[in-house]
């Protein structure tokens, strides 16, 4: 189901059609540390896989998150990100509640997130660190995106 939020002349979208995938390629690629290289074909993938939430002022997309999600029982939290000229204004607090208010998340069982430097946003929305994490296997290929 398609949902908008607005908040001064911002607003949060999960309406596929209007991602700018230019600008969320660019911020994957260039500027995050998770996913640096991501070729444009992986994130046009993950997009179409996902659950997404675009943050635009006005017409310019600023920011987005995605899920990926079951919509009974998981969701994984990624690519949460705001640009750099709108931090600071409390969108990435109310990207957030837009994600875990949204129908197609409530009754999970579990909701996870990868970051490394954002613990503080996301305990705040009730993530916390893994209560058992020898639970936990990954395969993870660091350098996926990077060429040799």
């Amino acid at each position: 189901m398609q949902t908008q939020h607005f908040l001064d002349s911002y607003e949060i979208s999960n309406d596929l059609l209007r991602l700018d995938v230019d600008v969320i390629h660019h911020f994957l690629a260039k500027e995050s540390y998770w996913s640096a290289g991501i070729p444009r074909a992986v994130v046009e993938r993950a997009i179409e896989n996902s659950l997404c939430f675009g943050v635009y002022h006005r017409a310019e997309q600023v920011g987005f998150a995605r899920v990926v999600t079951d919509k009974s029982t998981f969701a994984l939290l990624a690519d949460l990100f705001i640009l750099k000229l709108h931090r600071g204004k409390g969108l990435s607090k109310w990207l957030m509640r837009c994600i875990v208010d949204h129908e197609d998340l409530q009754g999970l069982r579990r909701l996870l997130l990868l970051t490394s430097d954002a613990h503080g946003l996301y305990r705040q929305f009730g993530f916390e660190e893994l209560g058992n994490p020898s639970r936990f296997m990954e395969v993870l290929r660091q350098n996926i995106y990077q060429s040799p």
